[in-house]
């Protein structure tokens, strides 16, 4: 049997979707279809329709994003805990807006109103973006200390914007800029001896003070909320520590839109803390492989279809 209380659920931000994503569950379990059409009767398009079948590049706009990961991931949950109703972990985390989900997952937060701030957070993002326009760059191979300084250079530079906007794992950094900036940050960061610099195919700067406009208009909407301090840990990205009351939990998801996601600093934590084992309930699995370079010894399950689901149920 699984010992839930060394188990951490963790929930993917964006770049884990996938056209499909969430087909098989809606098929194989009545719970999970239920999701996805509660979902696309609260938004009021076939939100559904868009994870089975696509287009992939309307999937892939931060607005719809957002919402088609959250509801994924959570029919996915409900799918588990249909299976096992004692499923409840230690812990809960999730990079980036995931952090979201695994609110909604743990009960601080309604799923309808999850659903509308993850699709106001991809608006307000997105509308950011149209006014900032910036990018984002993963380096590879390179300590936090380091890239850091790559920005700071790189801004003395250009006087432009460029910042460490995820620490992923250990040699896996994303940075986020405006582009001019962000370009001469991935000459800088290969000159000190980076693997390499990839940019990624976004067209915001995630995390970066160009959201901060984003920020604040989500703070509206995070101000009409209502949050639940949360029944067991869930670790917030800003301080890789758990969120505590509403007001906390409302004051991280705004300040995350412009902080750093401290990803390897959570997992850490949360390591330290005593669980032994993470599961990844998402459609694909990016998080176990950052799991893999932060602790190589701590066990990763990826419930992102429902043979691994079913086999998971199985072998607990």
């Amino acid at each position: 049997m699984v010992e839930w209380t060394t188990t951490v659920f963790l929930f993917p931000g964006q770049a884990s979707q996938a056209v499909g994503m969430g087909r098989d569950f809606a098929a194989a379990y009545p719970v999970a279809r239920q999701t996805f059409e509660q979902a696309d009767d609260l938004l009021g398009f076939p939100l559904s329709r868009l994870c089975f079948e696509g287009p992939e590049d309307e999937l892939n706009q931060t607005l719809n994003t957002q919402p088609a990961l959250y509801v994924c991931c959570i029919a996915t949950l409900r799918a588990l805990q249909q299976e096992r109703p004692d499923a409840v972990p230690a812990f809960a985390a999730g990079h980036s807006f995931g952090e979201i989900t695994a609110l909604a997952a743990v009960g601080a937060l309604a799923f309808e109103d999850g659903l509308r701030l993850t699709r106001e957070r991809g608006r307000a993002m997105t509308e950011a973006g149209e006014q900032n326009p910036g990018a984002m760059a993963a380096i590879l191979g390179l300590d936090a200390d380091t890239v850091r300084a790559v920005c700071e250079r790189a801004r003395q530079d250009t006087g432009g914007v460029l910042v460490l906007a995820n620490d992923n794992c250990p040699g896996q950094i994303v940075i986020s800029g405006d582009s001019q900036t962000l370009e001469v940050g991935m000459t800088l960061a290969k000159a000190a001896g980076a693997k390499r610099a990839l940019r990624l195919a976004v067209s915001i700067a995630a995390h970066s003070p160009l959201m901060i406009p984003a920020a604040e208009q989500f703070h509206k909407a995070l101000a009409n909320t209502d949050f639940q301090t949360p029944p067991i840990p869930v670790y917030g990205n800003v301080e890789a520590a758990p969120l505590g009351d509403a007001s906390h939990i409302r004051r991280e998801l705004k300040v995350q839109l412009t902080s750093p996601v401290r990803w390897t600093e959570s997992i850490q934590a949360m390591i330290a803390a005593g669980p032994a084992q993470f599961v990844e309930i998402g459609p694909k699995d990016v998080l176990s492989g950052l799991l893999k370079r932060i602790d190589a010894s701590k066990l990763a399950i990826q419930l992102n279809s429902v043979e691994n689901l079913r086999l998971f149920v199985q072998n607990t």
